[in-house]
């Protein structure tokens, strides 16, 4: 199986934070790779370094065989982002928002049907700013897939949607997925890192603390249910020392 995406040992300091310590990861085409942590654990830091968009320390990152910092624009046509904290300026419209930002892109897909599969038809008239918290979300997912990506990464792909619009951005995310689009997953919602992955890296304090399958997690650890493995893992007393 083809791999897209490859980080090896990637380090990254700010002050006296360790935020990541070397950290490797490989995705495969296709796959859908989640990972997890507690806030600060590097999740984020991780995805900005394989992006480019942050300079590691050491280490190196590939994804589609491109080196980001040093082949970002060419890399960016090929890969969809949304980060975290995504800000675009509040008084454009949707519609002009997706509009221009199809027109980067030379094989764009439609940003009418995509808005339409994440329930935001009828909003191309408004302004980004009288948008609530959810439909935001969704259209900084609309605005990550438009580039038609063949890699797309999330961090907190579903925050303040509700169940139903988290589980519709689901549908949409499996079905392209199965169109062989390759997603990294950041997130801290375990039904949404059990319905979507293939398998997850568990990040604390900087360093992988569990690679493999969510069932292979639970396997682990002395629970039944993931998200109870997953606290296990994660747990701040220090109560076990995993390292798998």
């Amino acid at each position: 199986m083809e791999t897209v995406v490859v980080a090896n040992d990637l380090h990254k300091t700010y002050g006296d934070v360790q935020a990541l310590r070397g950290v490797s990861l490989t995705v495969s085409r296709g796959e859908v790779v989640g990972l997890l942590g507690p806030n600060g654990a590097g999740k984020s830091t991780l995805i900005e370094c394989m992006l480019g968009v942050r300079t590691p320390d050491s280490g190196e990152a590939r994804v589609l065989g491109m080196d980001a910092r040093r082949e970002r624009r060419l890399l960016f046509r090929r890969v969809g982002v949304q980060f975290q904290q995504s800000a675009v300026q509040d008084r454009i419209r949707v519609g002009e928002l997706c509009e221009a930002t199809a027109s980067l892109y030379p094989a764009a897909k439609d940003w009418r049907a995509l808005l339409s599969s994440f329930g935001l038809s009828g909003m191309e008239q408004r302004q980004v700013s009288e948008l609530s918290g959810g439909e935001r979300q969704k259209l900084f997912v609309t605005l990550a897939l438009l580039p038609n990506p063949e890699v797309v990464f999330l961090d907190e792909l579903t925050t303040g949607l509700d169940a139903r619009a988290r589980r519709d951005v689901w549908k949409c995310l499996r079905e392209l997925k199965q169109n062989g689009l390759t997603i990294v997953l950041a997130s801290h919602f375990m039904d949404e890192v059990e319905a979507l992955c293939d398998r997850i890296h568990i990040l604390k304090a900087g360093a992988f603390i569990f690679s493999g399958t969510v069932a292979q997690a639970v396997a682990a650890s002395p629970h039944l249910k993931f998200e109870d493995a997953y606290l296990w893992f994660t747990d701040e007393e220090g109560q076990n020392d995993a390292s798998i």
